[in-house]
């Protein structure tokens, strides 16, 4: 294998950076945690679900659908690529599909990198950037992101150090906005200034999984720069504010030109039919969106309001989960979480860097959800903290 070291397992041979890859690990499913604690009723606010559920119009797409089980989906997505060109207003032939926005996030990476070139992101970053990379055999540059007590955004990512970061071997730029799993973002002058100093050999990818819940005029968005920007790409999911998590359905708006050579390397059949008459229904379900949207305030409001009443220091987000740091290791306050029936994401590895270790990732949910999480976490840091810090 020409420019690739290789490990040799007693069941062949793979690629170094392969072996050396640390697997993504999912939360625990809530019957799990149900049958192991004894907990009747479990609350998972651990991955960014939108507790209202799916959009209704998704649902009724779906049944429609159910009858045609045996046919393939249409391996072109033709009828939702052409819906998203029309609610977007961009040409179908810029809309790359996928297996959810993480598999567009591959695509790229299968596009793009290999041994010998980089690919530049934040610290604080969501965790596919550096799977993808790594996979692919290239170089990770990592930079840091804003300190904790940075005035404006802390633990953001610092746009002039990652433009800084780029050279000549980098050729895919992430970022996120807003970013999972800090709910930090990036304003709509800085974001320009960063795609003015990227050269244009450089593909910046803006992932905007979350950018639904943003409630301003003013944020940036991602696919109207696409006109003054060639090497940029969009991604965009619906498993978020359209409520289709377990249908794994997302997309890309780029120019044709990177529409057509990330298409070289997607699966003929990477989106289920079911999928694509959901997405294509749930796209235009505004009610369902501008609810989901409402709910989502009102719990961030909800959520800092509770920290700021217990002293819990938290990360401004604009997402539809809220990063809360603990006094104690996350770890430690996830387990105990989990004995009250609530389950969070503890943040660790590439996020545990410059503060976060001792941080939860904790989603949005309903009103009443968002209560029974805050009295969770309130009796379960009184509680370890009577422990003391070796319990």
């Amino acid at each position: 294998m020409m420019g690739v070291k290789e490990t040799e397992l007693s069941f062949g041979r793979v690629r170094d950076c392969v072996a050396a890859i640390r697997p993504y690990v999912p939360g625990k499913p809530a019957e799990e945690v149900a049958r192991e604690y004894g907990i009747e009723e479990v609350l998972k606010l651990a991955s960014n679900e939108n507790p209202l559920g799916p959009s209704p119009r998704a649902v009724e797409a779906i049944q429609a659908g159910l009858a045609d089980l045996h046919v393939y989906p249409d391996g072109s997505g033709f009828h939702l690529k052409r819906a998203i060109g029309s609610h977007f207003g961009v040409n179908p032939e810029q809309v790359t599909l996928g297996n959810g926005s993480n598999d567009v996030l591959e695509l790229v990476a299968r596009a793009y990198l290999e041994p010998g070139v980089n690919a530049v992101f934040s610290e604080h970053a969501f965790a596919v950037y550096a799977l993808a990379t790594q996979a692919a055999g290239a170089a990770a540059k990592v930079v840091p992101a804003r300190p904790a007590d940075d005035r404006e955004m802390p633990f953001g990512a610092d746009l002039e150090a990652m433009a800084a970061a780029v050279d000549e071997h980098t050729r895919v730029l992430f970022l996120a906005n807003p970013n999972n799993p800090t709910g930090t973002w990036v304003e709509a002058a800085e974001l320009r200034a960063l795609l003015d100093a990227v050269p244009s050999h450089v593909v910046v990818v803006l992932d905007e999984a979350y950018t639904e819940y943003v409630d301003d005029l003013a944020f940036p968005n991602g696919i109207e720069l696409l006109a003054h920007y060639p090497n940029l790409v969009v991604t965009r999911t619906f498993s978020k504010i359209f409520g289709l998590a377990a249908l794994r359905v997302g997309f890309a708006v780029s120019e044709p030109a990177i529409a057509s050579l990330l298409d070289r390397v997607r699966h003929p059949f990477n989106v289920n039919a079911l999928a694509l008459r959901a997405a294509e229904a749930a796209l235009e379900d505004s009610e369902f969106i501008a609810r989901s949207r409402e709910v989502n305030r009102a719990g961030l409001a909800q959520w800092a309001t509770a920290a700021e009443a217990n002293g819990w220091q938290f990360v401004p987000s604009r997402a539809n989960f809220i990063t809360v740091i603990t006094p104690f290791a996350a770890g430690r306050v996830f387990e105990a979480l989990l004995r009250e029936g609530v389950i969070v994401r503890p943040l660790g590895g590439m996020e545990a860097r410059g503060g976060l270790s001792q941080a939860l990732r904790i989603t949005i949910g309903t009103a009443e959800q968002n209560a029974r999480a805050i009295d969770a976490l309130k009796d379960v840091l009184a509680r370890l903290a009577d422990e003391g810090p070796s319990a």
